[in-house]
């Protein structure tokens, strides 16, 4: 079975203190500390390899960093279930032959354990988060056949079948349609509605300012963490993204980035 790590309520749902990540002769990560609070929905940007999903990947458990901590509840993130983290979808074999449904199920292994059998009321878990986030009629589909916003709804439905308290979601809305975001962006309000701590990195500036609590601007080190209209200046994004900003004519302090900031077309953009 899993050993799950006992959560102390007067702690913040994570707390990041002093956090370096190296690799050999490269620094991906240094001193970065934050905390969040339960419930809250936080935007991570920054230009490519800025290390955001490094990030992620030390908060989950899943990366040993260098040197500093994170702790979840008060204590290291291994060990809890609580975490759910979400991969960029180019990072998954989508050709496995697998369902909709048991890759939903896979959230509850942690519960399970490793030769654990799912009960009647795992697959009810299941068969609810599926319903929460409209997928419930496509649960025998094979992941092969759906969509990149039924991908990234699929892996979402998981974490919610999981119960996880903390969602890291990597950059959930690059490749998908405006229609596929709004319905990503819609799900992320109810997701607050259960009191979900959610951390999405993206690249798209405009929606990190509209729909999150709060932006944290990262290029290695933390440029800034705060609300959206105190991150969001010119003065403070030229520190992460240099001479790859632009500013709009005509429009005093709004800014656009070069698209040359970014890999396979993705752009960056504030109105």
């Amino acid at each position: 079975m899993y050993s799950h790590s006992h959560h102390l309520d007067d702690r913040p749902i994570l707390d990041v203190r002093n956090l370096n990540v190296r690799y050999t002769g490269y620094s991906a990560l240094e001193e970065i500390s934050f905390h969040l609070h339960a419930g809250e929905r936080v935007a991570v940007v920054g230009p490519n390899g800025a290390g955001k999903s490094t990030l992620f990947k030390a908060v989950a458990g899943v990366l040993q960093p260098s040197s500093g901590e994170v702790t979840i509840y008060g204590s290291g993130p291994r060990g809890h279930i609580c975490i759910a983290y979400i991969p960029q979808r180019s990072q998954v074999d989508w050709k496995f032959p697998v369902s909709v449904a048991d890759v939903v199920m896979m959230g509850r292994i942690a519960k399970l354990g490793l030769l654990g059998w799912p009960k009647k009321s795992d697959w009810e878990h299941v068969h609810r988060a599926l319903k929460t986030v409209n997928m419930d009629d496509l649960s025998k589909r094979q992941i092969s056949q759906l969509s990149g916003g039924q991908q990234q709804r699929m892996f979402i439905a998981r974490a919610i079948a999981q119960e996880a308290e903390l969602m890291l979601m990597d950059e959930p809305l690059t490749g998908l349609d405006t229609p596929s975001q709004e319905s990503l962006l819609d799900l992320l309000d109810t997701l607050r509605e259960q009191h979900v701590t959610v951390m999405v990195a993206t690249h798209d500036l405009e929606q990190a300012a509209r729909h999150f609590d709060r932006i944290m601007l990262l290029n290695h080190r933390l440029i800034a963490f705060g609300e959206p209209t105190a991150v969001m200046r010119t003065e403070i994004l030229l520190q992460a993204y240099g001479t790859r900003l632009r500013p709009v004519d005509g429009q005093a302090g709004m800014v656009t980035l070069d698209d040359s900031c970014c890999d396979e077309g993705e752009h960056d953009h504030v109105h």
